[in-house]
């Protein structure tokens, strides 16, 4: 394994995510059981389940799941379909395959701390951070003037983590093209594709636009089912997509197959998933811009174009890291402080924290945070505050 540094976010919240009383800073939107989601299997998906041999599966994954991920793009086919544990591993075998110690990369910041450290540990690689100052723009000028000769990929991740920004489709259409005027690997994280508040904000697909592009998904995100550690690539690349069977034979060699089935009902179903994840999101929103319109001395909010985390500044004087270590310790409500997703490459706002809003239990979180504020800083808060909750 390359040397890694470490993982900043990971080891926060494996400090705090079982053991906090209220987790605010969740990544995915709210989970369902076992039973749940076998309600949404047909007939023949349900028998698949209940009779399936648990014996080793194809390194590309399921040949019906692929077939089924397939469906999701335009123009993939189930042949450009790679499954992986997860969306870790696929950003990691992807990393590793496509680049090597000659090689550069550029990679829009801020986002998922191993999209810009397992580049760094394979080669250089230059940040192009999000506008900040004009709503998180990606600044596609700012991207061309980093290409070098030996770019080899250039990596973006929308709906974002953490800022929830979507850019515009004619912007990353122009992306794409960007990348493939110059033979560079376009790699998209799309892991909160079909959150989007506005429906018709949502991007194409990077694997549609381009055939050199890869599209990074997983079931973890949007469907809200990271248990099943289902994730994928898609590639019409197929010489890459080999070379990508041959990394996964280093790493998990093949998905589990009971989770490959449960991933292929919830794919099937994916239409009424979202739907249902997108009406919580839309329920849970008010009650987050009621909260920090109740603390309007302390916070900057502002919500997530799509994805279910946003990236709210904190302006009290003790600055974002103690506010976060104080909040878990004291009221046992997790958030995710600035530190946590601190970009080694580009200058990163270091009063930030994450905090999910797809969660349907977030009233009570926001109410135990209330009151915790209301003790600590009772001149910032206002009497909108009591509508949080």
């Amino acid at each position: 394994m390359t040397r890694l540094p470490d993982f900043r976010l990971e080891t926060y919240l494996s400090r705090w995510e079982f053991t906090a009383r209220h987790h605010l800073t969740a990544s995915d939107v709210r989970t369902m059981s076992l039973r749940d989601l076998l309600a949404l299997a047909d007939d023949a998906d349900r028998t698949a389940f209940e009779t399936l041999s648990l014996g080793y599966t194809e390194t590309f994954g399921d040949p019906e799941l692929r077939e089924v991920i397939a469906g999701t793009y335009e123009r993939v086919r189930a042949d450009d379909v790679i499954c992986f544990a997860g969306a870790e591993e696929g950003l990691y075998l992807a990393m590793n395959v496509l680049l090597g110690s000659g090689d550069h990369a550029v990679v829009a910041t801020p986002n998922y701390q191993a999209a810009e450290t397992v580049p760094l540990a394979l080669c250089e690689v230059t940040g192009v951070a999000l506008d900040e100052g004009r709503d998180w723009a990606l600044d596609l000028d700012r991207v061309a003037a980093a290409i070098r000769p030996n770019t080899r990929v250039v990596s973006v991740n929308f709906p974002n983590n953490p800022t929830g920004k979507v850019i515009p489709a004619a912007d990353f259409t122009a992306l794409a093209e960007m990348c493939d005027e110059r033979g560079i690997h376009l790699f998209s994280d799309e892991v909160y594709r079909g959150l989007e508040r506005d429906p018709a904000r949502t991007l194409p697909q990077a694997a549609d636009l381009s055939e050199r592009a890869l599209s990074l998904n997983v079931t973890s995100k949007s469907l809200g089912l990271p248990g099943l550690r289902i994730g994928w690539i898609a590639c019409r690349d197929r010489a890459l997509r080999s070379r990508l069977e041959r990394a996964k034979h280093y790493t998990s060699i093949c998905n589990a197959a009971p989770s490959e089935v449960l991933a292929r009902i919830a794919l099937k179903a994916r239409g009424t998933i979202l739907e249902r994840n997108r009406a919580l999101i839309a329920e849970q929103l008010p009650l987050f811009d009621a909260f920090f319109a109740g603390f309007p001395g302390l916070f900057e909010w502002q919500a997530p174009d799509g994805g279910c985390v946003a990236w709210p500044r904190y302006l009290g004087a003790d600055g974002v890291e103690e506010f976060c270590a104080r909040l878990v310790a004291e009221a046992g409500v997790l958030l995710l402080p600035a530190s946590a997703q601190r970009s080694e490459l580009t200058a990163t706002p270091q009063d930030r924290f994450r905090i999910g809003v797809g969660r349907p239990d977030a009233g009570e979180a926001l109410a135990v945070f209330a009151d915790w504020l209301r003790t600590r800083h009772p001149a910032a808060a206002t009497t909108a505050t009591a509508l949080a909750v």
